[in-house]
């Protein structure tokens, strides 16, 4: 196997684990506490705490991600509904888009991060 089929394979690999893993963490936990995402991060980020810190800087993340989908996808209204969904949503929907990019492009991450452009 080549050094950039071994890539793509790693970088599959831990999209999908990522995915499976959150997927499950996040049933377990709306069956727990109910979908009360925004109140508690909310609630963390106003502690002044690293937990706060934390939230605060992987909403960033999220929101990163979800402008990238939108330029990506020359902003439009799909798009941008797309993005919102994977800006509430991280992983779960982030991973297999960039699984669905990855095979679309048939493994050139250049195609994968800039689409069209």
């Amino acid at each position: 196997m080549s050094e950039i089929k071994q890539n793509q394979y790693f970088l599959k690999s831990i999209l999908f684990v990522q995915f499976i893993g959150v997927l499950i963490y996040t049933i377990i936990t709306l069956q727990k506490e109910g979908f009360v995402v925004f109140e508690r991060a909310f609630e963390f980020i106003q502690t002044v705490k690293w937990i706060g810190q934390f939230t605060l800087d992987f909403q960033c993340y999220l929101m990163l991600s979800a402008l990238w989908i939108a330029w990506r996808n020359k902003f439009s209204i799909n798009s941008i509904l797309f993005a919102i969904t994977a800006m509430i949503l991280g992983i779960i929907v982030f991973a297999p888009y960039l699984l669905y990019l990855i095979s679309k492009e048939k493994g050139n991450l250049k195609r994968v991060l800039i689409g069209s452009r």
